[in-house]
C-alpha cells in the first residue's frame, strides 16, 4: 500500500488542505485513493506512537491501524493528514531546532508500516513569520529552552529535513513553501493523490478564494473560461497576476509580534529562508514543489 503522510506543518493551511482532500474523497476513492476522516486515525495513531516511547509496537499493530483507517474500504493509496505527527505547537521548537522530534516519530511510523510504501508531504513556512507564532504557543518559551543559545537567523528547515532523511533514508519527502501555496494549491492536492495535473478536482481554488476579492475571483474564473487550455505554469502566472491586483491585504499581510524583531531582521531571515529552500532542494530523496 502507498501511504502518504501529510505532516503539516502547523500554520500552513493544513486544516484547509485536509478539508479539500475530504471534499474529493468520493472521487478519489473511485481511483483507489482513500482519504479517511481524521477522527478514524489521528487519536489511535498518536496513542500508538506515544506508547512506542517505552514499548515497541506489537506485531499486529499495523493491521489494527489499517482496519481502523480504512473501515473495509479498498485502496491502494491512503492519505493521512495530521499537523501533530511531529508533535504539537507547544514543542515544535526546542533548543533552536524546528520539530526536533520528527526523525524519531518517523522511525516509529516506519516500524509500524514496514511493509508499506511510505511518503512524507510537508508544507514549510518562513521562520521569520512562523517562529513568533510557535514561540507564543510554546510550553517552554524561555530563551534557553526555546532558542538554546541560537540566533533566529540560525534556525534552518534544511536541518530538520536532513535529519528526517537520515532517520528514514528510503522514504521520499515532498516539500513546498506555504508562501507559494496559493499558486500551487491544486498541484499539491493532485501530487498527494498521485493524479496528473490535468485531472479536475473539487476545491482547486479554495485557498485562492480566501485571499482574493470576490471581484477578482469572478474575473479570474472568466479568464479561465476564455483560456480553457493552459499549462500548469501558465495557470500559475495568471494566478500571480490576479493576486497582484485583487489580493485581500488583510488576508496576505502578517503582523509579527516578537519583541526586538526589526524589519531588517525579518528581511534578512527571509533571504536566508530562500537560500535554505534551495539547499533543501539539493538533498537526495527530497522533492520541492516550486511555484
Amino acid at each position: 500500500m502507498k501511504l502518504v503522510l501529510h505532516a503539516g506543518v502547523h500554520f500552513t493551511e493544513e486544516d484547509r488542505l485536509m478539508k479539500c482532500l475530504l471534499r474529493n474523497a468520493e472521487d478519489f476513492s473511485a481511483q483507489g485513493v482513500s482519504v479517511p476522516g481524521p477522527s478514524k486515525y489521528r487519536g489511535i495513531l498518536r496513542d500508538t506512537l506515544n506508547a512506542m516511547v517505552s514499548t515497541p509496537a506489537t506485531q499486529g499493530a499495523r493491521e489494527v491501524l489499517i482496519d481502523a483507517i480504512l473501515d473495509d474500504e479498498k485502496a491502494t493509496r491512503v492519505i493521512l493528514s495530521d499537523p501533530n505527527f511531529f508533535r504539537t505547537p507547544k514543542t515544535a521548537v526546542q533548543q533552536g531546532v524546528l520539530y526536533p522530534a520528527a526523525p524519531v516519530r518517523m522511525k516509529r511510523m516506519k516500524q509500524i508500516f514496514a511493509t508499506d510504501d511510505v511518503e512524507i508531504f510537508i508544507g514549510i513556512r518562513n521562520p521569520a513569520t512562523l517562529l513568533p507564532i510557535l514561540h507564543s504557543k510554546s510550553s517552554a518559551p524561555e530563551p534557553d529552552a526555546f532558542w538554546g543559545g541560537r540566533d533566529p537567523r540560525e534556525v534552518r528547515w534544511s536541518e530538520t529535513i536532513a535529519s528526517l532523511r537520515e532517520a528514514v533514508p528510503d522514504t521520499p519527502l515532498t516539500v513546498w513553501c506555504n508562501e507559494d501555496t496559493p499558486l500551487i494549491w491544486a498541484h499539491v492536492i493532485r501530487q498527494m493523490a498521485g493524479l496528473p495535473d490535468d485531472q479536475k478536482i473539487i476545491g482547486g481554488f479554495d485557498l485562492l478564494s480566501a485571499i482574493m476579492s470576490a471581484e477578482g475571483m469572478k474575473r479570474f474564473r472568466a479568464y479561465l473560461k476564455d483560456h480553457p487550455v493552459m499549462t500548469e505554469h501558465q495557470k500559475r502566472r495568471a494566478i500571480a497576476a490576479f493576486l497582484d491586483k485583487y489580493a485581500l491585504e488583510e488576508e496576505v499581510e502578517e503582523e509579527l509580534d516578537m519583541p526586538g524583531w526589526t524589519e531588517d531582521l525579518v528581511t534578512e531571515m527571509t533571504d536566508i529562508y530562500d537560500e535554505d529552500v534551495a539547499a533543501i532542494d539539493s538533498i537526495p530523496g527530497v522533492r520541492v514543489l516550486m511555484a
